[in-house]
Parts: structure tokens; C-alpha cells; sequence
């Protein structure tokens, strides 16, 4: 009988532990594993005793305690939070390097976002129209908060 009230403990257990890394959310094996280690104590005193029955109680609150202050610490999460840093950026315009009417050359194809090279800064800009060419001249045509507007200058 022991054998049993600890399997059901044990299964419960696990259950809660996939509830919280694995599957979070969800609800069903928390409520299932809650209920196997409710089962387990349940077992515990019905057919065994009092006594033991208060030490299998003890010790599931015990297992349940230490596995939640293990849970807590900083360093366990570490191991299974994704550890990326986000490389993308935000065009910072500075209003007194890049200007409405300057020119600049182009490092990328823009269809219509691209690169562009102005007074030695590298910008993302959109073009309005059509597509343009790398190596080709631009000229910014507006400036509206972060984003940067060109034209293709025509050659004459």
C-alpha cells in the first residue's frame, strides 16, 4: 500500500511541476497532480494511520515547500529564460547632421525601406515612390519624427 500512496504523491508532484514549466496555463495537470497528492495523503490515513498519515502530510507539504523555494531563486529561471538581446534600433535623427533637401548615397536597395549614407551617418529611410538602386543619389524630402522620406535624384 505504501508503494501506492507514494507513486500517487509522486505522479501528483510531477504533474504540478509540468503544469508550471511546461504546459503553464492550461489548469488540467495542475488540478489532476493536485488531487493524485490529496489521493496519496487521503490513502495514507484511511489505510494506514493517524500516525503515518501525518507524516506522509508533513512530508508532501515539505517536498511541495522546498520545491517552490528552489522554484523562487533567481538562478533556476535563468536556466530556462531565453538569454537573446534585441539588436534592431530606432533611427535617432539628429536635426542638426540630417536636414530636409540634403544629399546622400544609398547603400541598399530601398523597396521602399533601405540604407543611406548622409553626411557620414547611416540612416533607415523610406522612399516614397518607386524602387531605388544601391550607389544611387538622394535626397531627403521630409522628415517625419524617426522616419526619413527620400527621392532618387535624376541626373541632368
Amino acid at each position: 500500500m505504501w508503494w501506492i500512496i507514494i507513486l500517487l504523491i509522486l505522479i501528483g508532484l510531477l504533474l504540478l511541476v509540468l503544469e508550471i514549466l511546461v504546459i503553464p496555463g492550461a489548469g488540467v495537470p495542475g488540478i489532476v497532480g493536485f488531487g493524485l497528492m490529496v489521493t496519496g495523503v487521503w490513502l495514507s490515513y484511511s489505510r494506514i494511520g493517524t500516525y503515518e498519515g501525518n507524516i506522509v502530510l508533513l512530508s508532501t507539504i515539505a517536498v511541495n515547500v522546498v520545491g517552490v523555494i528552489i522554484a523562487v531563486r533567481s538562478k533556476t529561471w535563468n536556466r530556462a529564460m531565453l538569454n537573446t538581446e534585441n539588436t534592431g534600433r530606432v533611427n535617432l535623427i539628429d536635426s542638426e547632421k540630417i536636414k530636409v533637401g540634403e544629399q546622400g548615397i544609398t547603400i541598399s536597395r530601398c523597396t521602399p525601406m533601405g540604407k543611406v549614407l548622409i553626411n557620414g551617418e547611416y540612416v533607415e529611410v523610406s522612399a516614397l515612390s518607386e524602387f531605388i538602386d544601391p550607389n544611387t543619389k538622394v535626397e531627403i524630402i521630409k522628415i517625419q519624427g524617426n522616419k526619413v522620406y527620400i527621392k532618387q535624384i535624376k541626373d541632368s
